[in-house]
């Protein structure tokens, strides 16, 4: 008897959250359930999902930022299947492999010139992981500068680097020397490396926690004061880069160059996990700078064959289709035209990003009605007036968005990279709708709120 996925799916199709509360993260299932995203779905085609009745959502979340280029596109299927028919040697080991070799040479024709040479790896985190390694042995230094309310990764290196509580609580202790400093502030960046004591300097571009932007002159003054001082300036690109921000690389807005760009999410078309990191000549060569030193560092499953093809299929999707260019065009409208609403409801702050990596922030309203439903929500749990955002519009408008942080009023909107006109049009009238909503009270919408408020106490009182 054959082995076949496919009568496995179909065996199992009622399964999914029962499987997943009593083998895996039954804390998950609880939370897909109370808000109402406990949907089955059952296929995917570019930026949309469909689930069992055949229902069509607009999904702005991506994966958190994989699938760029939409999810199961052909291009990218067509070179795995391909690959797979080859009968490919893979993972010799003792061996260099043709594929990785060439993805290597496409990805390095995007970055700025002075960054020479690759290492492949399996994800994000563990890009950060070998920085942090890579940055050390280069510099001869121990100390690593990150940001508050950064995010790098959830393995301990990477978690070290973590500027929010919630992920480090319980889990120490951490990498010893490791400072944090705040972002896009230059006074703090100079005192932290005045010392010449700091091997790198780790930032997001962007921000991915609340989409927070960095001052135009910021990441030309990073580069500056690492030369200044002898840190190595290490730009996290894994969430904003690849077209994500509407340049290839979210730093080519700013025309800085680091030592180090670390990639992963959408590198491999969402197919198979592939992480990787570009650097100078100079830390390749310092860090691999003997023959019994080629293994120094490394990852068993990195360069394999099926991530390789999916890396250089997605790459030649994002250019055949324009896909940067799209992002810019697309996403700037979206921010705009979500902006333009801010004169007509109380609530809204603003919208802010670049390209397709989007923020939309909420804040306290001057009218007293308004001012006492949003302190109710504040005083159960700070944030929640986004869940009253996000889960109408899954519910109502099928449209799957994320809040973009703990703690903090803003929805996050990291979409396909392939949105089109009529997608844009059916997020921005969408949001209209929603928000006009929180601006009755009381209301339908508010209804949804105390329920949130009542589970948010509950959850505060079972602590």
């Amino acid at each position: 008897m054959s082995f076949s996925i496919a009568e496995l799916l179909a065996q199992h199709s009622e399964d999914k959250f029962e499987l997943h509360e009593k083998h895996l993260n039954n804390q998950m299932v609880r939370v897909l359930k109370t808000i109402g995203y406990d949907r089955n779905y059952k296929r995917a085609v570019g930026q949309y999902l469909y689930d069992e009745q055949g229902n069509e959502y607009l999904d702005l979340l991506s994966g958190f930022g994989v699938f760029a280029i939409g999810r199961n596109h052909p291009t990218v299927i067509s070179a795995l299947q391909e690959t797979l028919t080859l009968e490919l040697p893979n993972l010799v080991q003792l061996d260099v492999s043709i594929l990785s070799g060439l993805l290597a040479k496409e990805i390095l024709t995007t970055t700025p010139e002075n960054l020479e040479k690759m290492f492949f790896c399996n994800s994000g985190t563990e890009a950060v992981e070998a920085a942090i390694k890579f940055a050390r042995y280069t510099t001869k230094r121990s100390k690593i500068v990150y940001c508050e309310h950064g995010y790098h990764g959830l393995t301990m290196g990477a978690l070290s680097l973590n500027g929010e509580k919630i992920f480090r609580e319980g889990f120490g202790p951490l990498l010893p020397d490791c400072i944090a400093i705040p972002f896009n502030d230059l006074a703090a960046l100079e005192q932290a490396l005045s010392n010449k004591d700091v091997a790198a300097f780790i930032v997001e571009p962007i921000q991915g926690k609340g989409v927070n932007l960095p001052d135009d002159n910021y990441l030309i003054e990073v580069e500056r004061l690492c030369k200044k001082y002898g840190t190595l300036f290490v730009a996290d690109e894994i969430q904003t880069g690849i077209g994500r921000t509407g340049k290839f690389w979210a730093i080519d807005h700013y025309g800085a160059k680091p030592d180090m760009i670390l990639m992963s999410k959408a590198l491999s078309g969402g197919f198979v996990p592939v992480g990787a990191v570009a650097m100078t000549q100079h830390i390749m060569d310092t860090v691999f700078n003997r023959m019994d030193r080629a293994v120094v560092h490394g990852s068993t499953f990195s360069k394999n064959n099926m991530a390789m093809a999916a890396g250089l299929a997605g790459l030649e999707v994002i250019k055949s289709e324009n896909l940067v260019e799209q992002s810019a065009t697309v996403g700037n409208d979206i921010i705009a035209s979500l902006n333009a609403l801010s004169t007509k409801y109380e609530f809204l702050k603003e919208a802010r990003g670049k390209g397709s990596m989007i923020a939309i922030e909420f804040h306290a309203p001057k009218s007293l009605t308004l001012k006492a439903a949003w302190a109710m929500l504040e005083a159960a749990n700070k944030g929640l007036f986004c869940q009253m955002i996000t889960i109408p519009l899954f519910k109502d408008h099928r449209i799957l968005t994320q809040v973009a942080g703990h703690g903090m009023n803003v929805v996050k909107l990291l979409p396909p990279l392939t949105l089109t006109q009529k997608d844009r049009d059916h997020i921005v009238n969408a949001f209209d709708q929603t928000i006009a909503a929180t601006h009755q009270v009381p209301g339908t919408i508010w209804d949804l709120g105390k329920n949130l408020a009542s589970h948010a106490l509950k959850g505060k009182a079972g602590k």
